[in-house]
């Protein structure tokens, strides 16, 4: 059996990466694409090309929807997929607030179908393999974690840079290592926050550097920026050991070996596509397997992060 997709957009992500790795996903084939632009689309090869949105939802051959919008636009077409009976899986960050993320979710319970955010760093082998690291113990009580995602040169126009469409370096990538947090460390709550923000575009937030500690003693950092150099660093510090991602790219490593310090020790993965590897799990799900997708309560823990440090 195989899962038939529908793509909501042709902008970047889907043209160097999700639309490819979609095709080469198993259980997975790219039926249709949604976009303004129906020459974006028709490059991308689906089977059929939508000029509205609406159009590719309501499409009967279409299984599943993948929504790959600006951030604003993400709880809308989420609801109007799941009202037409679609399984969704939304680009990251799901929805702009909690209380929205939540009702999605309940929405998607009601109709019986999937609803997954595209957190894809997830899935990555390496990422897989630091959360059963932590969750398990071997690496004895956490006490301190780093996670940082950022870069610069939003161009101005952007829709990052615009904070009625979802913009904010939190928002928008500071949901990598929150994620990464959650996934590392799902019992923790309520932490007393530190935050420093600095301002800039349409007055969303350019820099956040949140520090948080955990009434069981864990403390974390978290650093998101359009306005600092490249960095993608991932650092847990336990009771037992170190876990460390040695290079920059702890939640953007696509298509290359990577490699994991646990203590004195080195673990080496394999190049893969941790895009491929989503769509293949969300897919497999949606047939009735048992992969592992992202849980609805690791992205609603997210989203109650994100409001509490914004």
């Amino acid at each position: 059996m195989t899962v038939r997709w529908g793509v909501l957009g042709a902008g970047w992500i889907v043209q160097t990466a999700t639309a490819q790795a979609l095709r080469g996903a198993p259980n997975a084939h790219l039926a249709a694409v949604a976009s303004r632009d129906t020459e974006r689309a028709r490059a991308l090869q689906p089977e059929r090309v939508h000029a509205s949105y609406s159009n590719l939802i309501e499409d009967d051959d279409i299984d599943a929807v993948y929504i790959a919008l600006a951030n604003d636009q993400h709880g809308p077409w989420i609801h109007e997929a799941i009202s037409a009976g679609k399984h969704v899986l939304c680009e990251k960050p799901l929805t702009m607030d909690p209380a929205t993320t939540r009702e999605l979710f309940r929405a998607a319970d009601d109709a019986g179908v999937l609803l997954v955010e595209a957190a894809w760093s997830m899935w990555h082998p390496r990422m897989r393999r630091i959360v059963e690291l932590v969750t398990s113990g071997l690496v004895g009580d956490v006490e301190e974690f780093l996670g940082t995602f950022t870069f610069e040169g939003v161009p101005d126009g952007n829709y990052r840079l615009d904070p009625a469409r979802g913009g904010g370096a939190l928002l928008d990538i500071g949901v990598y290592p929150l994620h990464a947090l959650v996934g590392c460390l799902p019992d923790l709550i309520d932490p007393h926050i530190d935050v420093e923000r600095t301002l800039g575009g349409l007055g969303v937030d350019l820099t956040t550097r949140a520090r948080m500690t955990f009434d069981q003693g864990t403390r974390a950092s978290v650093v998101a920026s359009f306005a600092m150099p490249e960095s993608q660093r991932l650092l847990i510090r336990g009771s037992e050991a170190r876990i460390q991602v040695p290079d920059e790219q702890a939640f953007t490593s696509w298509q290359i070996p990577t490699s994991l310090l646990v203590g004195d020790h080195e673990e080496s993965f394999p190049a893969t596509d941790a895009y491929r590897d989503m769509f293949g799990a969300v897919s497999s799900r949606i047939l009735g397997g048992s992969d592992w997708v992202l849980s609805p309560e690791a992205s609603v823990r997210v989203a109650d992060l994100v409001e509490s440090l914004r």
